[in-house]
């Protein structure tokens, strides 16, 4: 086996863990590559089918062609989708457009929506997939795990997390209890009342992700490739905190040969995401709140 294989087997196992051993299980969907690839890592863990519903956090800022692809690939796989969204502070005005700073339109946008999707206490749009419609849902059972597509390379409190790594159940982390992990043996069993993110490809970087998106022909949205201005996304997030990265690659190949070639050496891959710089670790501080 070469390295993606033994990444794409570590994942699989991962994945069929998690879900044999939590109850009401999800799996986060950003829409961007990582869990991109972790939903393709699901359909093959269950041999196309994917058995539990994925969440998608919808700030209301998202690039419009994350929003249509979602949308797409969802219908196209029969997705089970329910979208959280913080429509209070929406409608108070409390995100960066209308002058809140960027951290604190994190903590409602993401965090505050996120954790309170996954505690089933606030309404919902889901996707219904036998119907092909949407509709609204007031209140829900608790998830008491989520699949994650978080890589430890990524940001630097990432590298903090375990495969299995637990929260109160406020969702909030204490990144100096984690259990130890050793020889991929890995806790599965918590108190009650604890919330679990599982972490599938913590051992995955930016390359190994480009290289199975390569080999496996998954569909990602355009704007990660260069379509003729020469510059292209690398990370994706909100549109008035995420910037383009100089960059001619037109397809998965050619991000291959950028990254193996030593051009982004020395640019954080989350560059482009003005939040992480706000303040210094204030991101650390999100993840400590539920931030994805």
């Amino acid at each position: 086996m070469n390295r993606l294989d033994k990444l794409e087997s570590q994942s699989v196992f991962i994945i069929r863990e998690a879900y044999k051993s939590f109850k009401h299980i999800a799996m986060l969907w950003s829409i961007g590559k990582d869990s991109t690839v972790l939903l393709w890592l699901a359909k093959k863990a269950f041999f196309g089918h994917v058995p539990f519903e994925l969440i998608h956090i919808d700030t209301n800022y998202k690039i419009g062609e994350m929003i249509t692809y979602r949308d797409k690939i969802a219908k196209e796989l029969k997705l089970r989708l329910v979208v959280g969204q913080n429509k209070e502070a929406l409608a108070n005005r409390q995100t960066f457009i209308d002058g809140a700073d960027r951290i604190s339109c994190c903590k409602e946008l993401k965090s505050r929506a996120l954790n309170h999707t996954l505690d089933g206490t606030w309404s919902r749009k889901i996707y219904d997939p036998r119907k092909d419609a949407w509709e609204e849902r007031q209140s829900a059972e608790a998830y008491n795990a989520v699949i994650v597509g978080v890589r430890s390379d990524e940001e630097g409190s990432r590298s903090k997390e375990r495969v299995f790594s637990a929260r109160d159940e406020k969702s909030e982390w204490d990144a100096s209890a984690q259990p130890p992990e050793l020889w991929n043996l890995y806790k599965t069993e918590f108190a009650p009342k604890t919330h679990v993110r599982v972490h599938p490809l913590l051992e995955w970087t930016e390359l190994n992700i480009w290289e199975y998106i390569d080999r496996e022909n998954i569909p990602v949205i355009p704007i990660y490739f260069d379509r003729g201005d020469g510059k292209r996304y690398r990370s994706l997030g909100c549109y008035p905190c995420t910037s383009p990265v100089k960059s001619s690659a037109k397809n998965p190949a050619e991000i291959i040969d950028e990254l193996t070639s030593g051009k982004f050496k020395d640019i954080a891959e989350r560059s482009g995401r003005a939040q992480d710089k706000d303040g210094g670790g204030t991101l650390e501080a999100l993840r400590k709140e539920g931030y994805m």
